[in-house]
């Protein structure tokens, strides 16, 4: 009998706990839903950036192929092919991020998303230091040689100015999405403790 009613006592005491945070966890949800949906804003935003960009520097360069020779047109010539490429890579961004639900996602899987995200941007920020010494080569390459001189002078040229942009962009957007994330988990009381390999939390009441 004294066990049964120990039982009953120990069920009572996990429902009226169960009803006493059952708000809090709602309002969790909601603060994730919102978190989630202006991350992907976020995201959409940085590759309407970068398709802007892409497709100015299309329309400027194509055009300017038709009123250049020598250095300038190898250096807007460039300018088109790679943006031909940053155009891709912004439309299958916007895509993917137009097409990702913000709801049903948990504040693990959010956090993992923005370190996913801001690890994409730091490699990418490396690759662009890349772009950008290849473009100095180059153009360095192009005063020992004559026959490919100016195509040399005129492509570095131009990866020399779509490496820097594209290193400014990346930087840009990795601390926009850090500043964002740390300000939500200060406004709502999370204690998290992110490692190179995985997130942990809590929630300060």
């Amino acid at each position: 009998m004294k066990q049964s009613s120990s039982i009953t006592y120990k069920l009572f005491l996990v429902v009226l706990l169960l009803c006493a945070y059952s708000p809090i966890f709602s309002q969790t949800d909601s603060i994730l839903l919102q978190i989630n949906k202006e991350h992907l804003q976020f995201k959409k935003s940085g590759m309407q950036v970068l398709g802007g960009w892409a497709l100015t520097n299309m329309a400027v360069s194509g055009f300017m192929l038709t009123q250049t020779r020598g250095v300038n047109y190898r250096f807007h010539e460039m300018n088109v092919f790679w943006n031909i490429v940053n155009l891709g890579i912004a439309g299958l961004g916007y895509y993917d991020a137009q097409n990702t639900t913000a709801g049903g996602i948990g504040l693990i899987e959010t956090l993992s998303d923005h370190q996913n995200f801001e690890k994409i941007l730091l490699l990418n920020a490396g690759l662009d230091v890349g772009y950008v010494m290849s473009g100095f080569y180059l153009r360095e390459r192009s005063k020992q040689v004559s026959k490919f001189s100016n195509r040399l002078k005129g492509y570095g040229n131009s990866i020399i100015l779509q490496g820097s942009f594209l290193l400014a962009f990346d930087i840009v957007l990795y601390s926009i999405n850090q500043n964002k994330i740390s300000m939500w988990l200060e406004q709502h009381n999370f204690d998290v403790q992110i490692s190179p390999v995985s997130v942990s939390l809590g929630m300060n009441f």
